[in-house]
């Protein structure tokens, strides 16, 4: 599906030389929303208009042998939840249909000054609080691999888009998966950046749970895994309006040992057989590219997967969110305070903060020989819609499938996510490879070989 679509950086290159014009870039993106969105709605807005003034902009800069800048002419969909000045950011919830941001947050600020075109809103589950991308607002974003399975979410519109050529770059973020389950689904490339290295704080005050402070970050979704080393380069940085913001060097080249641990089936409570081979696809190309492969049994993983269920559902039932939730979200949050229970103490609260240090240190220490972990995203491969519905056990089924992605979060990783072939039914596959915390660059130059093979 986006084998013959353009990456951003053969785009944004060929748009600086003058051999493709923005505006032409931008029209024949605009034509692909028009031809598949109203039946996929993955974008809930596009910015016809704007984005055709920008790519004039940026055609007269060209011409005039002025520098448009890295990203030049490239357009970019936003997730809902994610400020952009002249739209609206909604989470995905009719309480907030009309709330216009003064000003861009900060990651899109720094890829409009890098040339990129914001084109439309990608579509996304109320908060963000579902695997599915559905909400009361919108509707469903359906996945064009095959309209009964899920895009994941809760980035899915974004994921959706760039698969299918009505964006290039999507800009997301992940607190539980949320980057790197659509992008499995969709075959497409997603970054969940280590916490600090990507700003993510809202332009309005609003107040944020301990969990998605240390747990969720922004990141982004592309056809191809330069496409997110040149957006991180962009994107990264302190901001003074983000605390969690870190002033960390830029992302180098890679020059540390090629070692990688991989776990085949997470806590083993089974995979998908396609799920399985595709894992075993990324182990076998690392290994021809003369990366050590060895299986491993990651510390503290079970403690470290119950902790970051409690923690959360803690968090997002103790008035994080606002109420009434649309019915799929609410329902979904209801089924997982039943399924998990909640802290009931302060103690017990700190004390599960407390045991993550203990958790955190010893995956720092296995990630000193092995600093990049594989694994499965969906070990249950792509699932139907709304698999994540349907009571505390079907809640609790969902989880234990994303077992090894929200222990990633948890512990405040990076991780890329990058597509293995399609597996027996036709559908996409994918894997994920973990680097040690401010690590992308081992992250990345391990997809660069699982995606070339």
């Amino acid at each position: 599906m986006t084998s013959v679509l353009p990456d951003a950086v053969t785009l944004a290159a060929d748009i600086r030389a003058g051999r493709v014009p923005a505006a032409e870039a931008v029209d024949a993106h605009l034509t692909r929303i028009a031809a598949r969105n109203p039946h996929l709605n993955a974008l809930t807005v596009t910015f016809d208009d704007r984005a055709r003034r920008a790519a004039d902009d940026i055609d007269r800069a060209v011409a005039a042998g002025r520098d448009p800048g890295p990203l030049a002419g490239v357009p970019f969909s936003v997730k809902e939840n994610i400020d952009l000045t002249w739209s609206a950011t909604t989470e995905g919830w009719r309480g907030l249909a009309e709330a216009i941001p003064a000003r861009d947050a900060t990651v899109v600020a720094r890829l409009r000054a890098a040339g990129a075109i914001p084109i439309g809103r990608g579509n996304m589950p109320d908060f963000g609080m579902r695997w599915d991308t559905d909400n009361d607002l919108f509707g469903r974003t359906l996945n064009p691999f095959d309209e009964s399975r899920t895009t994941f979410g809760s980035s899915g519109g974004d994921a959706v888009a760039v698969a299918t050529g009505m964006s290039t770059i999507g800009l997301g973020n992940d607190f539980g998966g949320s980057i790197r389950l659509p992008a499995q689904a969709l075959g497409v490339c997603g970054l969940r950046p280590s916490v600090g290295r990507v700003p993510r704080a809202a332009v309005d005050e609003l107040p944020v749970a301990l969990t998605l402070q240390r747990f969720a970050v922004n990141g982004m979704l592309a056809r191809s895994v330069r496409d997110l080393r040149a957006v991180l380069d962009v994107v990264a940085g302190v901001d003074v309006d983000d605390p969690v913001s870190l002033a960390l060097p830029a992302v180098a080249a890679y020059d540390g040992p090629h070692r990688v641990a991989v776990t085949r089936d997470p806590l083993g409570w089974g995979v998908q057989p396609d799920v399985a081979a595709g894992v075993e696809r990324a182990a076998d190309a690392l290994r021809t590219a003369g990366w050590q492969v060895d299986e491993i049994e990651l510390p503290h993983l079970e403690e470290a997967f119950t902790l970051m269920r409690r923690l959360a559902v803690t968090d997002m039932s103790g008035g994080a969110l606002p109420a009434p939730l649309g019915r799929s979200a609410d329902a979904f949050m209801r089924a997982s305070m039943q399924a998990t229970g909640v802290f009931e103490t302060a103690a017990e609260y700190g004390a599960a903060w407390a045991r993550r240090l203990v958790i955190e240190a010893a995956w720092r220490r296995l990630q000193v020989e092995h600093p990049v972990i594989l694994g499965p995203v969906s070990a249950g491969g792509i699932l139907p819609i709304d698999f994540d519905l349907g009571g505390p056990e079907q809640a609790t089924a969902a989880w234990r499938m994303l077992r090894l992605v929200v222990v990633v979060n948890f512990l405040g990783l990076p991780a890329v996510a990058v597509p293995t072939g399609p597996g027996a039914d036709g559908m996409p596959t994918g894997v994920q490879l973990i680097g040690p915390m401010h690590g992308e660059a081992a992250a990345l130059a391990a997809a660069r070989v699982v995606e070339a093979a």
